[in-house]
């Protein structure tokens, strides 16, 4: 009889069913300890925005420097074509008034000249304060020659300038019929007939404009002024009017301490090319409520300085 296998237990022979498999216990991560907590992955979404796309400030720096070069361009010729507007109105309304009211018609095509440019440049204005009326002597801090724009259309009066831009085309000869005053900053001696021709010009009824510092600032403070610019005032015991100024630009460009500010020696076409090339600044004109009179100029200087930096500085 054929010898038959006993039959098993079922239950010892069953396999078990296949279930799901487990999932393999996640790995520590290097460096940590096997009882601590695994560390939760950071979503894609989850990511720095900065990392995501590129800040808005970086977009519009791009966009300006593209934009830059026609800017510039563009700005040259309505600057040349205003300029040289400008002149051609002087001459044939000078026709017209005849020689008597001549300055009083330069003063009007200068005034205007200068808020064209100063628009044609992007310079927004902010005027605080009430600009004096003429006869005026007029003192405020130097930052720039952009300066000349701002005062010159704020206030309608003659300047004490370098001699230099009596030279410049078609800026001297606008410079010239307003009556400016030109002084040679290498002569001591030329400041006897720049006392003359300010006193003059105060004795005919015009506004005079002086900037005591002698040269220009960065904004970050005050220059030693030269007291020797208010003798004309000490000695007639004459009020002077005072005047600050200020520049701005926006945070993704450039601070106007380097754009807009004119100082360190730099050369005047690289920088004004620079200037041109931004989409524009913010130019903040304050002019003092009272005037300041004293007969000692030395005195009188240091009183007026008093009161621009406390402006400057904002404790008034």
């Amino acid at each position: 009889m054929p010898f038959r296998q006993p039959p098993s237990d079922s239950r010892s022979e069953r396999k078990p069913e296949p279930g799901p498999e487990p999932e393999p216990e996640p790995r520590p991560e290097p460096g940590s300890e096997q009882g601590s907590e695994p560390k939760a992955e950071r979503p894609p979404s989850a990511e720095p925005v900065a990392a995501q796309r590129q800040p808005a400030g970086g977009l519009r720096r791009a966009l300006d420097g593209l934009l830059a070069v026609p800017r510039v361009v563009l700005r040259l010729a309505a600057i040349l074509g205003v300029t040289l507007l400008s002149n051609l109105v002087l001459e044939a309304g000078s026709l017209v008034v005849g020689r008597r009211r001549r300055p009083a018609w330069g003063h009007r095509v200068f005034r205007a000249w200068s808020r064209w440019l100063g628009r044609l440049i992007g310079q927004r204005v902010v005027v605080t304060g009430t600009p004096p009326r003429a006869p005026f002597l007029l003192v405020s801090n130097h930052l720039s020659y952009v300066d000349v724009l701002l005062l010159g259309g704020a206030a309608s009066g003659s300047f004490v300038a370098k001699q230099e831009i009596a030279s410049w085309p078609l800026v001297g000869h606008l410079c010239r019929t307003v009556g400016t005053v030109f002084i040679d900053r290498g002569a001591k001696r030329d400041l006897v007939r720049v006392a003359r021709e300010v006193e003059a010009a105060l004795e005919e009824g015009k506004g005079v404009v002086v900037f005591p510092e002698g040269t220009t600032g960065d904004g970050s403070g005050l220059l030693p002024f030269k007291a020797s610019l208010l003798e004309v005032a000490a000695a007639g015991n004459r009020p002077v009017w005072w005047a600050t100024v200020r520049y701005e630009t926006a945070p993704h460009l450039p601070p106007a301490s380097r754009v807009v500010c004119w100082t360190g020696g730099q050369k005047l076409v690289p920088h004004a090319l620079r200037l041109l090339a931004l989409p524009g600044h913010r130019a903040h004109v304050h002019f003092g409520a009272e005037p300041v009179t004293d007969g000692d100029r030395k005195r009188l200087a240091q009183r007026i300085r008093q009161a621009m930096a406390a402006r400057l500085s904002g404790r008034r």
